[in-house]
């Protein structure tokens, strides 16, 4: 890891004390503080002012419909084009700013979330349906995000360089390459861009939200954040980040909260040529589509985007068996598959194939499925009806085309919303299943003969996000680790096969259809993607 750096770690830290008991009180009395302020108006925040919108948004929770979390603006294109000249405004003294002040706020914010940490978590537990676990850990991510960013502007010391050319004793009458020349200091500098749109998915609402939008800040950007604000809504943890990063001293139209549906809000923050940059965590067909319109438009723009994945597992014969189920189990169906990161297909060699697929049968009905604010829950509800009817249109697909092995039924709870029960379905590899990123938990498993198919099938896809391999022979893990076609690999991984990227442990990036730049999140080379280099050389003459 980074010098300097420690992970938050709640839970396990409190797991290792004994001290189990007392996190589950203390997240319990947050969510009860949390219930107890759903149904409240919140506004827009553009350069520091609350801001008013004709409509309003409702935004219900997830795991009960009945549950009102808050009533929300719709924000239009001209409360876009309002919170980008207030970024614009704001960028000519932010950009001012040294390097170690902005470090410093963002230090000082990730205090301020530690302090808050189980509140917040509350929150996100009733905005998209995570457990306590997944959200406490979502909120550690942040935190993470905020100190390795800081300590990484201050290693690299602002991204500025120094390099110089001593005078030469001989002259020459005309300049070229090389010539004989007077001395020459270069100041080579990373400087930041202007306003970045930064564009949320409802999925890991407070840590990616806020890993994006640090990455932009705390380089000198401006931002203006758009929270989802569709069927898939978290507009009630956007706003937390905000008031949060106020309170650490971001200055006012630095960050500005907006929300409105992406068709408006975020089609502005895209098209409109005072955004120099967008920062997406999303759909690769939304993705691809932004950078479409950008360039056809004769535009130019940074994009720092990830554009999902459709990860695999090898399971070989090889493998630790209860590793390999816990692993596949844990990545498939954590958050009800509703993770970029999530493992959607198997790859499992012939010979162990039935034993593998009875003992994750075996797991798979072991998972409590209801409220996941309860602790006896592994999978709570799918984020909406659509992702609800993407599921039972899978189903379908599943019973003509393959077996069903597992699931493939709506749960009854008695509670209003989109419970189901996680999906293990036999396949051929060419099945679209295999390679349609679902966002559910479906998990479709084929077998492999020889490992060169079980690389040549896991390789097959247009995504290139996260992979995961279960094997003790040296050779296997040789061949995978040198040709998966992934920006994240895990072999032997037990607690998950393809999830759970820890800051300063792993970067997460994806290659392929799965991202852009080849660089990752929780990465030296991240907060690069922010800024652009300069190199301004003075010639002194004695």
């Amino acid at each position: 890891m980074a010098e300097g750096f420690k992970n938050e770690f709640t839970y396990k830290n409190f797991l290792e004390a004994g001290r189990e008991k007392e996190f589950d009180a203390l997240f319990d009395e947050a969510a009860e503080r949390a219930k107890k302020g759903f149904g409240a108006k919140y506004p827009m925040m553009i350069g520091g002012k609350e801001v008013i919108a004709q409509e309003t948004i409702t935004e219900r929770s997830p795991i009960d419909s009945s549950i009102i979390i808050g009533y929300f603006q719709k924000g239009t294109r001209e409360h876009a084009r309002q919170a980008i000249s207030a970024a614009e405004e704001a960028f000519a003294s932010w950009s001012k700013k040294s390097y170690k002040e902005r470090a410093l706020i963002f230090r000082k914010a990730a205090e301020i979330f530690s302090r808050e940490k189980f509140n917040v978590a509350a929150v996100l537990s009733y905005e998209n349906a995570k457990s306590r676990y997944e959200s406490i850990g979502e909120v550690d991510e942040a935190i993470d995000f905020m100190r390795y960013y800081a300590g990484e502007l201050e290693r690299n010391k602002g991204y500025i360089r120094k390099t110089s050319l001593e005078e030469s004793s001989a002259k020459a009458g005309l300049g070229f390459q090389g010539a004989p020349s007077s001395a020459e200091k270069v100041t080579i500098s990373m400087k930041p861009y202007g306003v970045f749109g930064v564009i949320a998915p409802f999925n890991f609402p407070i840590s990616i939200s806020t890993g994006m939008s640090v990455g932009a800040m705390i380089t000198g950007n401006t931002v203006v954040f758009k929270p989802s604000s569709s069927d898939n809504m978290t507009m009630l943890t956007g706003y937390m980040i905000y008031k949060l990063l106020n309170e650490a001293g971001v200055p006012s139209g630095v960050f500005n909260y907006l929300t409105g549906p992406g068709s408006e809000v975020g089609d502005e923050l895209v098209v409109n040529k005072d955004v120099e940059g967008i920062v997406f965590t999303g759909s690769r067909d939304t993705g691809l589509r932004m950078l479409s319109k950008v360039y056809s438009a004769g535009m130019q723009k940074v994009f720092v985007v990830e554009m999902g994945g459709k990860n695999p597992t090898i399971v070989s014969k090889y493998a630790d068996m209860e590793e390999a189920v816990n692993g596949v189990a844990s990545a498939a169906f954590g958050f009800a598959g509703q993770k970029c990161s999530a493992l959607s297909r198997v790859y499992v060699h012939e010979s162990i194939k039935e034993l593998f697929l009875s003992k994750l049968i075996e797991k798979a009905r072991s998972f409590g499925i209801g409220d996941p604010l309860k602790k006896e829950n592994y999978m709570g509800p799918l984020i909406s009806e659509s992702a609800y009817k993407r599921y039972m249109e899978s189903v379908e697909k599943i019973k003509s085309s393959g077996r069903l092995l597992y699931g493939g039924n709506a749960v009854n709870t008695g509670l209003k919303g989109y419970y189901v029960e996680p999906v293990i379905a036999e396949l051929s590899h060419s099945h679209e299943l295999f390679h349609k990123e679902l966002f559910v938990p479906i998990l479709v498993i084929d077998s492999y003969k020889g490992f060169d198919e079980a690389m040549r099938k896991a390789n097959d896809v247009e995504y290139g996000l996260t992979a995961g391999l279960y094997s003790k022979n040296k050779k296997e893990i040789k061949e995978f680790s040198e040709s998966i076609e992934a920006g994240v690999a895990y072999i032997n991984r037990g607690i998950s096969a393809t999830t759970g990227a820890i800051v300063g442990l792993h970067t997460f990036v994806g290659w392929k259809g799965s991202g852009l730049t080849g660089k990752g999140t929780g990465s030296k080379f991240y907060l690069q993607q922010f800024l652009r280099e300069q190199s301004i050389s003075l010639t002194n003459k004695k």
